[in-house]
């Protein structure tokens, strides 16, 4: 028997645990991109730190890390993140939102293929998502550009968009507020004939 694995750490957690506005805006993210828990976020944020500081090193060793230079920008172009014509001085402003407009069940909503952005993680994780036929049920996996238009529903479904719900509770509430309107035609009291009113004063 081999050695037991050592799990790596995936996550660093904030240094600023309790910081309002902080936490105000990770909340906001994690409402946002329907994600499960903070660690979601925190993985991204470890992500993003980490590309900087391979970049910030790239920036200090000149042309002896120009390898490294190509497969950095070059994985971040695979992901639609980054362009050919992209600078590493660039590369210092990436944002959380440039890895989490990337995950499967952001793309998943924003193709319409779900109402919300959580069916769209429902969806991932109960296995109704494919990308090129082969079934991902995981809502972090980070789509490449190249296939993001193969991605379809891997079995047979019905879900109805959300414009198409909003156009069906509008039309089920009409009748219902006509209705008021018309007990109260049938209740009002019918006035008599003005010939009939001229004989009772007469």
């Amino acid at each position: 028997m081999g050695s037991a694995k050592r799990n790596r750490k995936k996550f660093e957690k904030p240094k600023e645990r309790w910081n309002l506005a902080r936490i105000k805006a990770d909340n906001t993210l994690v409402d946002e991109y329907g994600l499960k828990n903070m660690k979601e976020l925190w993985k991204v944020q470890t992500e993003i730190s980490r590309i900087r500081g391979n970049v910030r090193k790239l920036l200090a060793g000149g042309a002896h890390y120009e390898d490294v230079k190509e497969r950095l920008i070059g994985r971040l172009v695979k992901l639609g993140i980054a362009t050919n014509s992209t600078t590493l001085d660039d590369l210092l402003d990436l944002k959380e939102r440039s890895l989490l407009d990337r995950r499967l069940q952001t793309v998943v909503f924003r193709k319409g293929m779900a109402r919300t952005v959580k069916q769209a993680r429902q969806l991932t994780t109960h296995g109704f998502i494919a990308i090129d036929g082969k079934k991902v049920n995981r809502p972090g996996y980070l789509v490449d550009a190249t296939l993001e238009g193969r991605i379809s529903y891997r079995k047979p479904i019905d879900i109805m968009p959300k414009k198409a719900v909003e156009k069906v509770a509008e039309a089920s509430e009409a009748p219902a507020e006509a209705a008021p309107a018309a007990e109260a035609a049938v209740e009002a009291p019918v006035p008599a004939p003005a010939t009939e009113a001229k004989n009772e004063g007469e």
